[in-house]
């Protein structure tokens, strides 16, 4: 079968660039589009098409408009890997297509017609499902590699000035952000970190800067590591605060600190997901907006042997913090004589968790059972009390054993992680003798920086 590949390979260096290589693959049920910025020796944009397991690709000067009087100019270039909807990052300068690439749209499309004639023919029609280009298109050949991208007269047409957004429709960062983003070495000194919009307000009430929170995760990152390095993990990233829009965010977008891992995604697709390495790695996340750090159950050399497990206690509204604290303890107790040792820390919400290390070797179907069986125990045992079964309706009066993160791919907030709640709370671990004079929303960012200092409550946490 033909490379349609070959092109795209030969022209680069792949030990020097973080493009992706790539390979031609299956088609899913859904064809995406994505439109890529590219500051290069001269600034475009990028239409990709997927086609053929791989994706179509224009150059578009001026990019794209709504205006349908606009025939914008759209040069042909090579296929690309489908893996290349997901890149962005900084292409070396000297090396084919050096600068700064950032993911300006995507989504979903529909051929008009027959995508493979119509190409051929010179007129390919198709309705974009994009966050910011929407409705029916055309790109017409006019010669060789020349092509014009039109807006169809539809009910989109004018519907917004494109030239307003400057951010990445991904990760919210901006060319600059991304070009700074970069670093020679991917164990940089994270104190040598450049730190961009120091003075953004993240918190509200009290007023926490950019700057502060980054500074937050400095100091706990030693400590914090263990817990984080070498689990897949996704972030809560608050591009402008917490009180304005947020989202999950689980694919890897730098590669300061990190690494990336490619895992099939739930349409049975390779997909990419990440992991911590080192410090630095937390403290470049929490420089792009990183608020929360939620972390696997199990590290990437045995993705599939789980070996930490999670329950949540999470109560009825109305409920006591005395019959909270009773839960925790019924709990301990139990596990305890289970023979499993386990760790207390703030949820930084309105519960607790506790944390059980699994050293013996396990597979995710037995280590949800033992999950689900201790909670069932419980609420078996208590049954006036507490419930293991998630339906809200069941939650009155009670609390609810959470013991569903202990799944595969499900995650929980780490130790040490800021919440993104007013007031900077933390998931903090703190001793058993604390658990009928702290708060599971009491520890903020200040007071955790402050028990830094005080012995280590997990101590001991790892040793088998």
């Amino acid at each position: 079968m033909e490379d349609k590949l070959k092109k795209y390979k030969s022209k680069r260096d792949f030990n020097k660039t973080k493009e992706p290589i790539g390979k031609k693959q299956k088609a899913g049920k859904k064809l995406h589009f994505v439109v890529q910025h590219h500051l290069a020796s001269h600034d475009h944009y990028d239409f990709r098409l997927e086609y053929n397991g791989v994706l179509k690709s224009w150059a578009v000067p001026k990019g794209p408009s709504y205006n349908p009087k606009d025939k914008r100019l759209a040069v042909l270039v090579e296929d690309h890997p489908f893996e290349y909807r997901n890149f962005e990052g900084t292409i070396p300068k000297g090396e084919y297509g050096g600068g700064t690439v950032m993911i300006w749209d995507e989504g979903y499309y529909e051929v008009i017609g027959n995508f493979g004639k119509s190409f051929k023919e010179g007129s390919l029609k198709f309705v974009l499902y994009g966050k910011r280009l929407k409705g029916v298109w055309t790109l017409v050949n006019l010669e060789k590699n020349n092509w014009l991208l039109i807006k169809e007269n539809d009910e989109y047409k004018n519907y917004r000035d494109i030239t307003k957004f400057k951010t990445s429709i991904k990760t919210k960062r901006t060319m600059n952000e991304i070009a700074r983003n970069i670093r020679k070495s991917k164990k940089a000194d994270y104190a040598e970190i450049e730190i961009t919009n120091p003075d953004k307000i993240m918190f509200s009430r009290p007023k926490i800067t950019k700057l502060d929170m980054v500074n937050y995760y400095k100091k706990v990152a030693e400590r914090m590591l263990p817990y984080l390095k070498d689990r897949i993990i996704s972030t809560i990233r608050c591009p402008e605060g917490i009180k304005k829009d947020k989202f999950f965010k689980k694919h890897l977008d730098n590669d300061l600190g990190m690494e990336k891992i490619i895992l099939p995604n739930d349409e049975g697709k390779k997909d990419d997901y990440y992991y911590i390495t080192d410090p630095s790695g937390i403290i470049s996340e929490a420089q792009m907006n990183s608020v929360e750090f939620h972390i696997w159950g199990s590290n990437v050399q045995e993705l599939e042997n789980p070996n930490y497990m999670v329950f949540d206690l999470d109560p009825d509204e109305k409920l006591s913090l005395v019959k909270l604290r009773q839960g925790v303890k019924d709990l301990k107790s139990i596990l305890d004589k289970l023979k499993l040792k386990s760790y207390l820390k703030t949820s930084g919400g309105k519960g607790y968790h506790i944390v059980v290390p699994i050293h013996y070797k396990t597979t995710w179907e037995e280590f949800r059972k033992i999950a689900k069986d201790i909670a069932e125990l419980m609420a078996a045992t208590w049954p006036d009390k507490y419930v293991a079964n998630m339906r809200k309706e069941n939650r009155k009066g009670k609390i609810f054993i959470d013991w569903v993160r202990n799944t595969r791919s499900s995650t929980s907030v780490a130790p040490y992680s800021l919440r993104a709640r007013d007031h900077a709370p933390v998931s903090m671990p703190i001793k058993w003798s604390e658990l009928d004079k702290v708060k599971p929303n009491e520890i903020t960012m200040a007071e955790a920086i402050k028990r830094l200092k005080r012995k280590d409550p997990w101590a001991g946490f790892f040793d088998k």
